[in-house]
């Protein structure tokens, strides 16, 4: 690479990263630190634990996010530094060394740029998501089950905590359906790109004449409630039935009716809870993923007015979004972005920051266009 072109890049890089600092501003960053630091501290803090763990996450989220700007800076400066520096001696080593680093610059303001597409109303909040085999009979069960696996691998990778809330498990193979929360900060701002309906193509390994299928399954993403939310859910709205959990097969998990299912009455919306160990705890969690549900129902219909007043009557979102195709050749493709691999064991094993990154950016678009 030229000098001037290295220069030429090194100046657009900075101009990159002084938007993404104006965007993320980080004073407001400071101020939400010292805040959730006293919160941290307080007296009692650890006796909602739930309510803990949500503001040490917040803390611990804000501060590695200003360390990542700080420390952007820093490479910024230090590679033009390293440049001069090899320049002046003709060192063709360090020179190298600053071309390495200057693509791995690239990529990582790249990754921060897509930090600041996350400002809706809801994108910072942790996510509660829900996978639903649809039409394919066993192999769309068994595409649930991969694609829990998938997001479960995902956020392993990285170490966000999840909790599976409820399971229900298929007779012969796979899941029914599943519900699960990732605790992290933005969460639900990066997964909401996931939600629509998902294809499966593959050899079915459930049939003996080894003919391909395809088969379906439905990704739900909702952001976590709040309590400075106010959904307020009169008694009468709403039916409790109480059951024994349980796992393949029947098996009973436990000898008590611990397990909660919730319907709310006025929308038919039924919420299953089954992970904690008791009937109080499980109908506290159903509560607030149900209150989850009614709010993006809620920004749902408030959307839809707003596009019917505006004459414009376009879904967004397609019914097919993603389709992964395992036979005759590997490949996943993204319908909305065109964002697609040829590695698809890579894709199942949670390798989908690629197109959640797609997804965000589409996004955007479309926002900018309507």
């Amino acid at each position: 690479m030229a000098t001037e072109d290295f220069q030429a890049e090194l100046r657009a890089l900075n101009q990159t990263f002084d938007s993404i600092v104006q965007v993320s501003a980080p004073d407001e960053i400071r101020q939400r630190i010292a805040r959730l630091s006293d919160e941290a501290s307080a007296p009692g803090l650890w006796d909602d634990p739930e309510r803990a763990q949500a503001v040490t996450s917040r803390l611990s989220h804000a501060q590695a996010e200003l360390d990542k700007l700080n420390a952007m800076g820093s490479r910024l400066e230090d590679l033009g530094v390293l440049f001069e520096m090899a320049e002046e001696a003709s060192d063709e080593e360090t020179l190298a060394e600053a071309r390495t680093e200057l693509a791995a610059v690239r990529q990582s303001l790249a990754d921060m740029e897509i930090r600041t597409l996350l400002n809706g109303e809801y994108d910072e909040r942790f996510a509660v998501v829900t996978i639903r085999s649809g039409a394919g009979g066993v192999d769309a069960a068994d595409f649930a089950e991969m694609l829990l696996r998938m997001y479960l691998r995902w956020a392993e990778r990285h170490n966000y905590p999840v909790k599976v809330l409820d399971t229900s498990y298929a007779e012969e193979a796979g899941l029914k359906s599943v519900t699960f929360e990732v605790s992290t900060p933005y969460a639900y701002g990066n997964l909401s790109v996931e939600g629509g309906t998902h294809r499966l193509v593959r050899i079915s390994p459930f049939d003996n004449q080894g003919r391909r299928h395809t088969s379906f399954a439905a990704v739900e993403v909702i952001p976590l409630i709040e309590d400075s939310d106010h959904i307020d859910i009169p008694d009468t709205d709403i039916k409790v039935d109480v059951f024994r959990s349980s796992g393949p097969g029947g098996q009973s998990v436990n000898t008590t009716d611990s397990a909660v299912r919730m319907t709310h009455l006025p929308t038919g919306i039924v919420v299953s809870m089954q992970d904690e160990k008791s009937q109080i705890q499980n109908r506290a969690a159903a509560l607030r993923v149900l209150q989850s549900r009614l709010l993006v129902l809620r920004r749902a219909e408030e959307a839809a007015k707003k596009k019917e007043l505006a004459g414009d009557i376009k879904a967004s979102w397609g019914d097919q979004m993603r389709s992964y195709v395992l036979h005759p050749y590997q490949m996943v493709k993204d319908l909305r972005t065109d964002h697609e691999v040829g590695s698809t064991s890579a894709v199942f094993d949670g390798d989908i920051d690629g197109f959640i990154d797609a997804g965000i950016r589409w996004r955007r678009r479309q926002e900018r266009a309507t």
